[in-house]
């Protein structure tokens, strides 16, 4: 395992994330491919023997389900000190006032709420899981300012938004002297590259970490297009976000089979060339995921391979905002 700071911070990671979006309670959760305690232990044992450190869950995962998960997870199978663990706010929890959103209320409720799930007295990472529109920038920096002089969150990060929407909440921190965000974990893969255009070259100036959500598009970067799984069958976010990309899988799939790698291997050493990227989130739900994902830091593509996979890219706009 390689290991980087998290954009300028003295936070150390695993290159690889360990993402827990398909752990949870199936009745709670995504679907019938989430995965409960039983399911998941070799998962969570794999990250530990392969050294990755980094652990990443969301309140909203499993309705809170992911969390008790990765929190038992986190008891059973390593130790707290040994692994980076981070967590989300903002999707609703719940219909009260501060269910959701990015009040002061809301920010204030759900850490406490996490961080019982969690089983622990405090997150190394915080991130706002989205804008919130509703929410004045001063109020939602401040409060998450608050959670951190509080100990209940060693840094800050933030999820999926415009760059002038990010740069407009960084700025709001300095002027009011509070905690700024250390990462961005936004969508990035060989399908949805939009962040290229100006998000990037701000995190970049402001030595701000990406650790990418979906840096396989959902699974469909790691499989021949006409493929099906569970997943695939059943997850609508999925077939609304990646419907028209299968060039671009073809792609993959020739550079893959060429280097006699995985189709995901592949895919993730692209994800992982880019200099602000410091560790793609990968969510596995079978024994080779993580080893495949693992592999993928060892792999260095060529000038040719990468023009390859980048040119059926076209266009479009950014999608995951909301």
């Amino acid at each position: 395992m390689e290991y980087t700071r998290l954009g300028g911070s003295g936070l150390r990671v695993s290159r690889i994330g360990l993402g827990c979006m398909s752990f949870g309670d199936p009745s709670r959760g995504y679907g019938d491919w989430s995965l409960d305690d039983d399911a998941a232990e070799p998962i969570f044992r794999q990250a530990v023997e392969l050294g990755i450190t980094f652990w990443d869950t969301a309140n909203v995962y499993g309705f809170g389900s992911s969390e008790e998960i990765v929190g038992r997870a986190v008891r059973r199978y390593t130790r707290r000190e040994d692994v980076v663990l981070a967590t989300k706010v903002f999707f609703p929890m719940h219909d009260g006032p501060g269910g959701s959103g990015l009040s002061r209320k809301a920010i204030m409720e759900q850490v406490d709420a996490s961080l019982r799930r969690l089983g622990t007295d405090y997150v190394d990472l915080y991130q706002i899981h989205r804008l919130d529109p509703d929410t004045p920038a001063d109020e939602t920096m401040e409060a998450l300012h608050d959670v951190v002089k509080a100990g209940k969150a060693r840094y800050l990060g933030a999820s999926s938004m415009w760059a002038w929407q990010f740069a407009k909440l960084q700025y709001t921190a300095d002027l009011g002297g509070w905690t700024r965000f250390v990462s961005m974990q936004n969508q990035y893969n060989l399908m949805q590259r939009e962040d290229e255009r100006e998000l990037f070259g701000l995190l970049a100036d402001q030595d701000v970490g990406s650790i990418p959500w979906s840096p396989l598009a959902r699974g469909r970067l790691a499989r021949p297009w006409a493929e099906r799984t569970m997943r695939g069958d059943t997850d609508e976010l999925l077939r609304e976000r990646y419907t028209g990309d299968q060039p671009i899988a073809d792609a993959v799939q020739r550079v893959a089979e060429a280097r006699g790698v995985p189709m995901a291997q592949a895919a993730l050493a692209w994800v992982l060339r880019n200099p602000v990227v410091s560790a793609p989130i990968v969510g596995p739900t079978k024994p080779h995921h993580l080893p495949d994902a693992v592999a993928a830091l060892d792999l260095d593509l060529t000038d040719d391979e990468v023009a390859a996979l980048e040119a059926p890219y076209t266009p479009r706009l950014p999608t995951g905002f909301v």
